[in-house]
């Protein structure tokens, strides 16, 4: 879903920027007034985890390529606005230093991923769980479709936007210059890959995350459900499994396991679908030439960290997962809580006991169920 520098016209990247400015603009403003210091840390993780999660390729029927992106799950622990930064700040290290999504058309996967995602995904959350339960089993399904949902907008609106490229842009004989697929092409073989494979991945990962939530850390779910009732009994049973558990040890060995397993994006075979360098796209097409603007756009940006990350080895693999965590995670730390401190609202931090004491109401029958 990362589309490269060269794939799209100079005023299809510029119109991105031009709706991406102004939505982190505000986003900035909304987290800034919204997020408590003490959540700062969830969403530094939060942000990089989505850059490794784009780390794992899954294989789809065509031969092609997609991954999950963790919008929605961001979307639905914090809100779509804190959404919109972390995985903002995700994208924007992957291009800047792996390469991976055009520096060029940065604003245009922003909008995509960032943007359509996780608010696409968390309006139908809203929708599915409206008057359930905090712990009710329906947000899991709504945590499920949001997931899908949102990926599979967004996987859309790529196919629109590299499918409109050849009719818009080409030159005095009609050849594309820049993306050569057309609409009756991209938008299929986008679909495709999303509505068979990336987006079970996506729903999945958001219901399971949603899931354990539930069952051992109520009180990150209350960060964005203020007010939300919450059933006794099934509230009393998550403290006594967070206290077991301990789910920020938890959270940290999954991010551990994660990174060692990320060479597993490494098998799956062939590129994902509109990522082809100019070399292999002309190979797979046919083509007598390169797309003159796609040759002349697709090299602007040269000084990656991990040139060729994704076809080196294991360990190579391995080093860029743990970098990016490392980065994006400190970057947004660091950003959030600067703004938090400098123009926020100052909420202390409860003692342990006041969450304990958390008013927890009886779900009763009827629509809270």
């Amino acid at each position: 879903m990362h589309i490269p520098d060269g794939y799209l016209s100079p005023q299809t990247c510029a119109a991105g920027f031009v709706v991406a400015v102004p939505v982190l603009a505000t986003a900035a403003a909304r987290v800034k007034r919204r997020v408590r210091t003490r959540n700062v840390p969830t969403l530094a993780v939060l942000a990089a985890v989505s850059f490794l999660i784009m780390m794992f390729n899954v294989p789809i029927p065509d031969g092609t390529t997609a991954h999950a992106v963790g919008g929605a799950l961001i979307a639905i622990l914090l809100g779509p606005w804190a959404a919109a930064i972390a995985v903002t700040v995700a994208l924007g290290f992957q291009a800047l230093l792996f390469g991976d999504g055009g520096v060029l058309s940065f604003g245009v996967d922003v909008v995509n991923m960032a943007v359509i995602l996780p608010f696409a995904g968390y309006g139908v959350y809203r929708l599915v769980a409206r008057g359930a339960a905090l712990t009710a089993r329906r947000r899991v399904l709504a945590a499920f479709l949001a997931g899908y949902v949102g990926i599979n907008v967004a996987a859309l609106c790529v196919g629109i936007e590299l499918g409109i490229q050849p009719d818009l842009f080409h030159d005095a004989t009609g050849a594309p210059l820049y993306s050569p697929y057309h609409l009756a092409q991209s938008i299929p073989a986008m679909l495709l890959a999303h509505l068979t494979v990336a987006g079970v991945a996506e729903g999945i990962l958001t219901a399971a995350v949603l899931g354990y939530l539930q069952r051992a850390n109520l009180p990150l779910l209350r960060v964005n459900h203020p007010g939300v009732p919450v059933d006794a009994a099934a509230a009393d049973a998550e403290r006594t499994r967070r206290r077991r558990l301990r789910p920020g040890v938890v959270a940290a060995v999954v991010v551990a396991a994660l990174v060692v397993l990320t060479p597993l994006g490494l098998l799956a075979p062939g590129g994902a679908f509109g990522e082809d360098s100019p070399q292999d796209l002309r190979a797979a097409l046919g083509l007598a030439a390169v797309p003159a603007g796609l040759a002349h756009y697709s090299g602007f940006w040269h000084d990656v960290l991990f040139p060729g990350y994704l076809s080196g080895s294991p360990w190579t693999y391995i080093v860029s997962a743990v970098v990016g965590i490392v980065v994006v995670g400190l970057v947004v730390w660091g950003a959030a809580t600067l703004a938090v401190r400098l123009f926020g609202r100052r909420v202390p931090v409860p003692p342990p006991a006041a969450e304990r004491e958390d008013t927890v109401e009886q779900v009763t029958d009827g629509p809270a169920r």
